[in-house]
Protein backbone atom coordinates (compact mmCIF):
# COMPACT_ATOMS: atom_id res chain seq x y z
CA UNK A 1 0.00 0.00 0.00
CA UNK A 2 1.43 3.40 -0.98
CA UNK A 3 2.00 6.22 1.49
CA UNK A 4 -0.50 8.29 -0.48
CA UNK A 5 -3.20 5.64 -0.02
CA UNK A 6 -2.38 5.35 3.67
CA UNK A 7 -2.62 9.12 4.11
CA UNK A 8 -6.00 9.20 2.35
CA UNK A 9 -7.30 6.36 4.54
CA UNK A 10 -6.10 8.17 7.68
CA UNK A 11 -7.71 11.42 6.56
CA UNK A 12 -10.97 9.63 5.77
CA UNK A 13 -10.94 7.93 9.19
CA UNK A 14 -10.24 11.25 10.92
CA UNK A 15 -13.44 12.61 9.44
CA UNK A 16 -15.58 9.81 10.86
CA UNK A 17 -17.23 9.70 14.27
CA UNK A 18 -14.76 6.99 15.33
CA UNK A 19 -11.82 9.07 14.17
CA UNK A 20 -12.91 12.25 15.93
CA UNK A 21 -13.53 10.54 19.25
CA UNK A 22 -16.17 11.49 21.83
CA UNK A 23 -17.27 15.07 22.52
CA UNK A 24 -15.59 16.14 25.77
CA UNK A 25 -17.48 18.00 28.51
CA UNK A 26 -16.72 19.18 32.02
CA UNK A 27 -18.23 17.63 35.15
CA UNK A 28 -20.37 20.75 35.54
CA UNK A 29 -21.84 20.38 32.04
CA UNK A 30 -22.41 16.68 32.70
CA UNK A 31 -24.38 17.58 35.84
CA UNK A 32 -26.48 20.07 33.88
CA UNK A 33 -27.29 17.35 31.34
CA UNK A 34 -28.20 14.88 34.10
CA UNK A 35 -30.49 17.44 35.75
CA UNK A 36 -32.21 18.17 32.44
CA UNK A 37 -32.78 14.48 31.85
CA UNK A 38 -34.34 14.05 35.28
CA UNK A 39 -36.61 17.01 34.59
CA UNK A 40 -37.74 15.49 31.27
CA UNK A 41 -38.17 12.02 32.80
CA UNK A 42 -40.54 13.45 35.40
CA UNK A 43 -42.47 15.60 32.93
CA UNK A 44 -43.05 12.79 30.42
CA UNK A 45 -43.15 9.86 32.87
CA UNK A 46 -40.11 8.20 31.29
CA UNK A 47 -38.92 5.26 33.38
CA UNK A 48 -35.13 5.35 33.51
CA UNK A 49 -34.59 2.55 36.04
CA UNK A 50 -36.01 -0.97 35.84
CA UNK A 51 -37.85 -2.46 38.85
CA UNK A 52 -35.98 -5.28 40.56
CA UNK A 53 -38.64 -7.85 39.60
CA UNK A 54 -38.11 -7.02 35.89
CA UNK A 55 -34.33 -7.26 36.20
CA UNK A 56 -34.60 -10.57 38.05
CA UNK A 57 -36.87 -12.03 35.39
CA UNK A 58 -34.49 -10.90 32.64
CA UNK A 59 -31.61 -12.55 34.49
CA UNK A 60 -33.53 -15.82 34.78
CA UNK A 61 -34.42 -15.82 31.07
CA UNK A 62 -30.78 -15.42 30.06
CA UNK A 63 -29.54 -18.47 31.92
CA UNK A 64 -28.76 -21.77 30.16
CA UNK A 65 -29.42 -20.09 26.81
CA UNK A 66 -27.59 -22.49 24.51
CA UNK A 67 -29.42 -25.57 25.77
CA UNK A 68 -32.75 -23.79 25.33
CA UNK A 69 -31.85 -22.98 21.71
CA UNK A 70 -30.89 -26.62 21.08
CA UNK A 71 -34.23 -27.73 22.51
CA UNK A 72 -36.06 -25.21 20.29
CA UNK A 73 -34.60 -26.77 17.12
CA UNK A 74 -37.31 -29.44 17.31
CA UNK A 75 -39.99 -26.80 16.78
CA UNK A 76 -38.31 -24.35 14.40
CA UNK A 77 -36.78 -24.12 10.96
CA UNK A 78 -33.02 -24.57 11.16
CA UNK A 79 -31.48 -21.75 9.08
CA UNK A 80 -28.02 -21.89 10.61
CA UNK A 81 -26.40 -22.86 7.30
CA UNK A 82 -27.98 -19.90 5.49
CA UNK A 83 -25.53 -17.03 4.92
CA UNK A 84 -26.78 -14.31 7.25
CA UNK A 85 -25.45 -10.99 8.53
CA UNK A 86 -26.41 -7.80 10.36
CA UNK A 87 -25.76 -4.17 9.36
CA UNK A 88 -26.00 -1.47 12.02
CA UNK A 89 -24.45 1.80 13.19
CA UNK A 90 -20.97 1.47 14.67
CA UNK A 91 -22.27 2.25 18.17
CA UNK A 92 -25.28 -0.13 18.07
CA UNK A 93 -25.85 -1.88 21.39
CA UNK A 94 -28.14 -4.64 20.17
CA UNK A 95 -28.77 -6.26 16.79
CA UNK A 96 -32.41 -7.17 16.30
CA UNK A 97 -32.49 -7.70 12.53
CA UNK A 98 -30.41 -9.74 10.07
CA UNK A 99 -30.81 -10.50 6.38
CA UNK A 100 -30.13 -13.26 3.87
CA UNK A 101 -30.54 -13.10 0.09
CA UNK A 102 -30.62 -15.48 -2.89
CA UNK A 103 -31.34 -15.01 -6.58
CA UNK A 104 -33.65 -17.37 -8.45
CA UNK A 105 -34.67 -17.38 -12.09
CA UNK A 106 -37.73 -15.18 -11.70
CA UNK A 107 -37.45 -14.08 -8.07
CA UNK A 108 -35.31 -12.58 -5.40
CA UNK A 109 -35.62 -14.61 -2.20
CA UNK A 110 -35.18 -12.31 0.78
CA UNK A 111 -35.08 -13.47 4.38
CA UNK A 112 -35.44 -10.87 7.13
CA UNK A 113 -34.67 -12.41 10.50
CA UNK A 114 -35.91 -10.55 13.57
CA UNK A 115 -34.92 -11.38 17.14
CA UNK A 116 -37.63 -13.58 18.66
CA UNK A 117 -38.26 -11.32 21.62
CA UNK A 118 -41.70 -12.76 22.41
CA UNK A 119 -40.07 -16.11 23.20
CA UNK A 120 -38.77 -14.35 26.29
CA UNK A 121 -41.23 -11.46 26.76
CA UNK A 122 -44.95 -12.27 26.62
CA UNK A 123 -48.26 -11.28 28.26
CA UNK A 124 -48.19 -12.18 31.93
CA UNK A 125 -44.46 -11.59 32.29
CA UNK A 126 -42.91 -8.75 34.27
CA UNK A 127 -40.95 -7.59 31.22
CA UNK A 128 -44.10 -7.38 29.08
CA UNK A 129 -45.87 -5.26 31.69
CA UNK A 130 -42.83 -2.97 31.93
CA UNK A 131 -42.59 -2.70 28.12
CA UNK A 132 -46.24 -1.59 28.00
CA UNK A 133 -45.48 1.12 30.57
CA UNK A 134 -42.45 2.33 28.62
CA UNK A 135 -43.91 2.04 25.11
CA UNK A 136 -40.58 2.30 23.32
CA UNK A 137 -36.88 2.90 23.76
CA UNK A 138 -36.07 6.60 24.15
CA UNK A 139 -32.95 7.80 22.37
CA UNK A 140 -31.40 10.98 23.71
CA UNK A 141 -27.97 12.02 22.40
CA UNK A 142 -25.44 9.80 24.23
CA UNK A 143 -28.13 8.47 26.59
CA UNK A 144 -30.57 5.62 25.93
CA UNK A 145 -33.57 4.58 28.04
CA UNK A 146 -34.36 1.02 26.97
CA UNK A 147 -37.81 -0.55 26.61
CA UNK A 148 -36.39 -3.95 27.63
CA UNK A 149 -33.63 -4.68 30.15
CA UNK A 150 -30.22 -4.54 28.44
CA UNK A 151 -29.39 -7.86 30.12
CA UNK A 152 -31.92 -9.42 27.74
CA UNK A 153 -31.80 -7.07 24.74
CA UNK A 154 -28.03 -7.15 24.41
CA UNK A 155 -27.60 -10.91 24.93
CA UNK A 156 -30.12 -13.59 23.87
CA UNK A 157 -32.21 -11.11 21.84
CA UNK A 158 -29.20 -9.70 20.00
CA UNK A 159 -28.30 -11.42 16.73
CA UNK A 160 -24.57 -11.32 17.38
CA UNK A 161 -22.20 -13.10 14.96
CA UNK A 162 -20.99 -16.66 15.48
CA UNK A 163 -23.78 -17.55 17.92
CA UNK A 164 -27.01 -19.49 17.41
CA UNK A 165 -30.04 -17.29 18.07
CA UNK A 166 -33.82 -17.66 18.09
CA UNK A 167 -35.47 -15.57 15.38
CA UNK A 168 -38.80 -14.77 13.79
CA UNK A 169 -38.13 -15.00 10.05
CA UNK A 170 -40.04 -13.30 7.23
CA UNK A 171 -39.19 -15.18 4.01
CA UNK A 172 -40.30 -13.42 0.84
CA UNK A 173 -40.19 -14.49 -2.79
CA UNK A 174 -40.18 -11.17 -4.67
CA UNK A 175 -40.94 -11.11 -8.40
CA UNK A 176 -38.15 -9.59 -10.47
CA UNK A 177 -40.48 -7.95 -12.98
CA UNK A 178 -42.97 -6.27 -10.61
CA UNK A 179 -41.20 -6.48 -7.20
CA UNK A 180 -44.49 -7.76 -5.78
CA UNK A 181 -44.78 -10.78 -3.48
CA UNK A 182 -44.97 -14.19 -5.10
CA UNK A 183 -44.99 -15.84 -1.70
CA UNK A 184 -44.66 -14.90 1.99
CA UNK A 185 -43.79 -17.23 4.86
CA UNK A 186 -43.43 -16.13 8.48
CA UNK A 187 -42.05 -18.66 10.93
CA UNK A 188 -39.92 -19.22 14.01
CA UNK A 189 -36.31 -20.14 13.23
CA UNK A 190 -32.80 -20.64 14.57
CA UNK A 191 -30.17 -18.59 12.75
CA UNK A 192 -26.40 -18.12 12.94
CA UNK A 193 -25.15 -14.69 11.87
CA UNK A 194 -21.88 -14.88 9.93
CA UNK A 195 -20.80 -11.29 10.53
CA UNK A 196 -21.77 -7.98 12.11
CA UNK A 197 -21.21 -5.14 9.61
CA UNK A 198 -21.28 -1.43 10.30
CA UNK A 199 -22.71 0.84 7.61
CA UNK A 200 -19.17 1.90 6.68
CA UNK A 201 -18.06 -1.74 6.36
CA UNK A 202 -21.09 -2.50 4.20
CA UNK A 203 -20.10 0.27 1.80
CA UNK A 204 -16.60 -1.21 1.53
CA UNK A 205 -17.94 -4.71 0.92
CA UNK A 206 -20.01 -3.37 -1.96
CA UNK A 207 -16.86 -1.95 -3.58
CA UNK A 208 -14.36 -4.76 -2.92
CA UNK A 209 -15.03 -8.02 -4.83
CA UNK A 210 -12.55 -10.08 -2.81
CA UNK A 211 -14.15 -9.30 0.55
CA UNK A 212 -16.57 -11.68 2.32
CA UNK A 213 -20.28 -10.96 1.72
CA UNK A 214 -19.46 -8.83 -1.35
CA UNK A 215 -21.76 -10.77 -3.70
CA UNK A 216 -24.56 -10.94 -1.15
CA UNK A 217 -24.45 -7.20 -0.48
CA UNK A 218 -24.32 -6.38 -4.20
CA UNK A 219 -27.35 -8.59 -4.79
CA UNK A 220 -29.41 -7.20 -1.93
CA UNK A 221 -28.47 -3.63 -2.91
CA UNK A 222 -29.67 -4.32 -6.44
CA UNK A 223 -33.04 -5.36 -5.01
CA UNK A 224 -33.14 -2.50 -2.48
CA UNK A 225 -32.38 0.15 -5.09
CA UNK A 226 -35.19 -1.15 -7.31
CA UNK A 227 -37.60 -1.13 -4.35
CA UNK A 228 -36.52 2.41 -3.50
CA UNK A 229 -37.05 3.69 -7.03
CA UNK A 230 -40.40 1.95 -7.28
CA UNK A 231 -41.55 3.58 -4.04
CA UNK A 232 -40.63 7.02 -5.35
CA UNK A 233 -42.42 6.41 -8.65
CA UNK A 234 -45.51 5.26 -6.74
CA UNK A 235 -45.51 8.46 -4.69
CA UNK A 236 -43.75 7.45 -1.48
CA UNK A 237 -42.24 10.49 0.23
CA UNK A 238 -38.41 10.30 0.49
CA UNK A 239 -37.27 13.04 2.85
CA UNK A 240 -33.63 11.94 2.82
CA UNK A 241 -32.68 11.52 -0.86
CA UNK A 242 -28.92 11.30 -0.25
CA UNK A 243 -29.02 8.15 1.88
CA UNK A 244 -26.02 5.88 1.21
CA UNK A 245 -26.23 2.35 -0.16
CA UNK A 246 -25.92 0.62 3.23
CA UNK A 247 -28.84 2.57 4.71
CA UNK A 248 -30.86 1.96 1.53
CA UNK A 249 -30.39 -1.80 1.93
CA UNK A 250 -31.59 -1.87 5.53
CA UNK A 251 -34.44 0.61 5.06
CA UNK A 252 -35.91 -1.11 2.01
CA UNK A 253 -35.53 -4.65 3.40
CA UNK A 254 -37.23 -3.67 6.66
CA UNK A 255 -40.02 -1.80 4.85
CA UNK A 256 -40.63 -4.85 2.65
CA UNK A 257 -40.70 -7.18 5.67
CA UNK A 258 -43.09 -4.92 7.60
CA UNK A 259 -45.31 -4.73 4.54
CA UNK A 260 -45.22 -8.52 4.13
CA UNK A 261 -46.29 -9.13 7.73
CA UNK A 262 -49.21 -6.71 7.64
CA UNK A 263 -50.23 -8.05 4.21
CA UNK A 264 -50.32 -11.53 5.72
CA UNK A 265 -52.29 -10.44 8.78
CA UNK A 266 -54.85 -8.35 6.89
CA UNK A 267 -55.49 -10.31 3.72
CA UNK A 268 -54.57 -13.92 4.51
CA UNK A 269 -55.58 -14.17 8.17
CA UNK A 270 -58.06 -11.35 8.64
CA UNK A 271 -56.92 -10.59 12.18
CA UNK A 272 -56.48 -7.27 13.88
CA UNK A 273 -52.98 -5.99 14.52
CA UNK A 274 -51.19 -2.83 15.58
CA UNK A 275 -51.19 -1.00 12.26
CA UNK A 276 -49.28 2.21 11.56
CA UNK A 277 -51.71 4.79 10.18
CA UNK A 278 -50.52 8.11 8.76
CA UNK A 279 -53.21 10.62 7.68
CA UNK A 280 -52.57 13.03 4.83
CA UNK A 281 -52.40 16.82 5.11
CA UNK A 282 -55.38 18.83 3.86
CA UNK A 283 -55.15 20.39 0.37
CA UNK A 284 -54.72 23.83 1.98
CA UNK A 285 -51.85 22.55 4.15
CA UNK A 286 -50.13 21.06 1.11
CA UNK A 287 -50.61 24.28 -0.88
CA UNK A 288 -48.96 26.23 1.93
CA UNK A 289 -45.99 23.83 2.07
CA UNK A 290 -45.48 23.68 -1.69
CA UNK A 291 -45.61 27.48 -2.04
CA UNK A 292 -43.03 27.82 0.73
CA UNK A 293 -40.77 25.31 -1.01
CA UNK A 294 -41.22 26.84 -4.47
CA UNK A 295 -40.07 30.25 -3.16
CA UNK A 296 -36.67 28.87 -2.12
CA UNK A 297 -33.74 29.84 -4.36
CA UNK A 298 -32.49 27.05 -6.61
CA UNK A 299 -35.53 24.80 -6.17
CA UNK A 300 -37.10 23.34 -9.31
CA UNK A 301 -40.51 21.68 -9.24
CA UNK A 302 -42.20 20.93 -12.54
CA UNK A 303 -45.89 21.81 -12.72
CA UNK A 304 -46.77 18.29 -13.86
CA UNK A 305 -45.69 16.74 -10.56
CA UNK A 306 -47.91 19.01 -8.44
CA UNK A 307 -50.83 16.61 -8.92
CA UNK A 308 -49.15 14.46 -6.26
CA UNK A 309 -47.51 16.73 -3.67
CA UNK A 310 -45.27 13.89 -2.49
CA UNK A 311 -43.68 13.60 -5.93
CA UNK A 312 -43.25 17.37 -6.09
CA UNK A 313 -41.45 17.31 -2.75
CA UNK A 314 -39.26 14.40 -3.85
CA UNK A 315 -38.23 16.36 -6.91
CA UNK A 316 -37.46 19.43 -4.81
CA UNK A 317 -35.36 17.42 -2.37
CA UNK A 318 -33.32 15.78 -5.10
CA UNK A 319 -32.06 19.10 -6.46
CA UNK A 320 -31.82 20.99 -3.16
CA UNK A 321 -28.48 21.90 -1.61
CA UNK A 322 -27.76 21.25 2.07
CA UNK A 323 -29.29 24.46 3.43
CA UNK A 324 -32.39 24.24 1.26
CA UNK A 325 -32.70 20.51 1.97
CA UNK A 326 -33.40 21.27 5.63
CA UNK A 327 -35.86 24.02 4.70
CA UNK A 328 -37.79 21.69 2.39
CA UNK A 329 -37.89 19.00 5.07
CA UNK A 330 -39.14 21.46 7.69
CA UNK A 331 -41.83 22.83 5.36
CA UNK A 332 -43.16 19.30 4.84
CA UNK A 333 -42.94 18.20 8.46
CA UNK A 334 -44.83 21.31 9.61
CA UNK A 335 -47.97 20.22 7.72
CA UNK A 336 -47.68 16.46 8.20
CA UNK A 337 -50.16 14.98 10.71
CA UNK A 338 -48.68 12.67 13.32
CA UNK A 339 -48.75 8.97 12.51
CA UNK A 340 -50.45 6.75 15.09
CA UNK A 341 -51.07 3.10 15.92
CA UNK A 342 -54.54 1.68 15.31
CA UNK A 343 -56.14 -1.77 15.32
CA UNK A 344 -57.44 -1.11 11.80
CA UNK A 345 -55.29 0.03 8.83
CA UNK A 346 -58.02 2.44 7.69
CA UNK A 347 -56.46 5.19 5.57
CA UNK A 348 -53.09 3.48 5.24
CA UNK A 349 -49.73 5.21 5.56
CA UNK A 350 -49.81 8.40 3.49
CA UNK A 351 -46.10 9.32 3.56
CA UNK A 352 -45.05 5.83 2.46
CA UNK A 353 -48.07 5.52 0.14
CA UNK A 354 -48.85 2.06 1.53
CA UNK A 355 -52.49 0.95 1.83
CA UNK A 356 -51.57 -1.25 4.78
CA UNK A 357 -48.53 -0.89 7.01
CA UNK A 358 -47.35 -1.87 10.48
CA UNK A 359 -44.16 -2.41 12.44
CA UNK A 360 -42.52 -5.80 13.00
CA UNK A 361 -38.76 -5.41 12.61
CA UNK A 362 -37.78 -3.72 15.91
CA UNK A 363 -39.35 -5.64 18.83
CA UNK A 364 -36.44 -4.74 21.15
CA UNK A 365 -37.23 -1.02 20.98
CA UNK A 366 -40.90 -0.64 19.98
CA UNK A 367 -43.98 -1.94 21.77
CA UNK A 368 -45.90 -2.12 18.46
CA UNK A 369 -43.43 -4.60 16.97
CA UNK A 370 -43.40 -6.71 20.14
CA UNK A 371 -47.20 -6.96 20.07
CA UNK A 372 -47.30 -7.76 16.34
CA UNK A 373 -44.79 -10.59 16.90
CA UNK A 374 -47.12 -12.07 19.50
CA UNK A 375 -50.16 -11.67 17.19
CA UNK A 376 -48.37 -13.35 14.27
CA UNK A 377 -47.36 -16.35 16.36
CA UNK A 378 -50.59 -16.75 18.35
CA UNK A 379 -52.90 -15.74 15.49
CA UNK A 380 -54.84 -13.86 18.13
CA UNK A 381 -54.84 -10.37 19.61
CA UNK A 382 -54.49 -9.07 23.18
CA UNK A 383 -57.84 -8.14 24.72
CA UNK A 384 -56.65 -4.58 25.31
CA UNK A 385 -55.29 -4.03 21.79
CA UNK A 386 -56.99 -0.63 21.30
CA UNK A 387 -55.61 0.64 24.61
CA UNK A 388 -52.17 -0.68 23.65
CA UNK A 389 -52.36 1.20 20.34
CA UNK A 390 -53.16 4.42 22.19
CA UNK A 391 -50.39 3.77 24.69
CA UNK A 392 -47.76 3.18 22.00
CA UNK A 393 -48.84 6.33 20.12
CA UNK A 394 -48.75 8.50 23.26
CA UNK A 395 -45.38 7.24 24.45
CA UNK A 396 -43.82 7.76 21.02
CA UNK A 397 -45.04 11.36 21.06
CA UNK A 398 -43.58 11.82 24.55
CA UNK A 399 -40.23 10.35 23.47
CA UNK A 400 -40.00 12.60 20.41
CA UNK A 401 -40.86 15.70 22.45
CA UNK A 402 -38.33 14.82 25.16
CA UNK A 403 -35.64 14.26 22.54
CA UNK A 404 -36.39 17.62 20.90
CA UNK A 405 -36.26 19.48 24.23
CA UNK A 406 -33.05 17.74 25.29
CA UNK A 407 -31.35 18.65 22.00
CA UNK A 408 -32.57 22.21 22.37
CA UNK A 409 -31.06 22.36 25.87
CA UNK A 410 -27.76 21.03 24.53
CA UNK A 411 -27.62 23.84 22.00
CA UNK A 412 -28.38 26.38 24.74
CA UNK A 413 -25.32 25.26 26.74
CA UNK A 414 -23.05 25.21 23.69
CA UNK A 415 -23.14 21.56 22.66
CA UNK A 416 -23.86 20.27 19.17
CA UNK A 417 -26.46 17.48 19.65
CA UNK A 418 -25.63 15.99 16.25
CA UNK A 419 -21.96 15.57 17.22
CA UNK A 420 -22.90 14.17 20.63
CA UNK A 421 -25.34 11.73 19.05
CA UNK A 422 -22.72 10.43 16.64
CA UNK A 423 -19.61 10.56 18.81
CA UNK A 424 -20.82 10.12 22.39
CA UNK A 425 -19.66 12.03 25.47
CA UNK A 426 -16.57 11.92 27.66
CA UNK A 427 -16.36 13.78 30.98
CA UNK A 428 -12.92 15.36 31.57
CA UNK A 429 -11.23 17.99 33.75
CA UNK A 430 -11.91 21.64 32.88
CA UNK A 431 -8.40 22.32 31.58
CA UNK A 432 -8.67 19.44 29.06
CA UNK A 433 -11.55 21.07 27.19
CA UNK A 434 -10.52 22.82 23.99
CA UNK A 435 -13.03 23.15 21.18
CA UNK A 436 -15.94 20.88 22.08
CA UNK A 437 -17.99 23.61 23.78
CA UNK A 438 -18.68 26.82 21.94
CA UNK A 439 -19.52 29.71 24.30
Amino acid sequence: MSNETTDKDEQAHAGTAEGQGPVRVTEEIDRHLANKREELFEEFEIRDKFPSAVLEEAKERTSDVQQEIVDELEHRQDLRDLTTWTTDPVDAQDFDDAISIAEEEEHYRLWVHIADVTHYVHPGSEMWAEAVKRGNTVYLPAYTIHMLPPALAETVCSLVPNEDRLAHTVEMAIKKDTLSFENIEIYKSVIHSDERLTYTQCERRLDEPDMPLHEENVLVYDLAEQLHEQRKEDGSLVLNPSRDRAHTIIEECMLKANKAVTHELMWNRGVEAMYRVHPQPTPDQWDKALKEIAELDGINMSGASWDDPRKAVNQALENANGKNLNKVQRAVLKVMPRAKYMNDPFGGHYALNFDIYGHFTSPIRRLSDLINHWIVHENDVPEDLIALCDRASDKQKDAETAERLYKQFMEEIGLNPYDVNNRGLEVVEDDEIEDDIEY
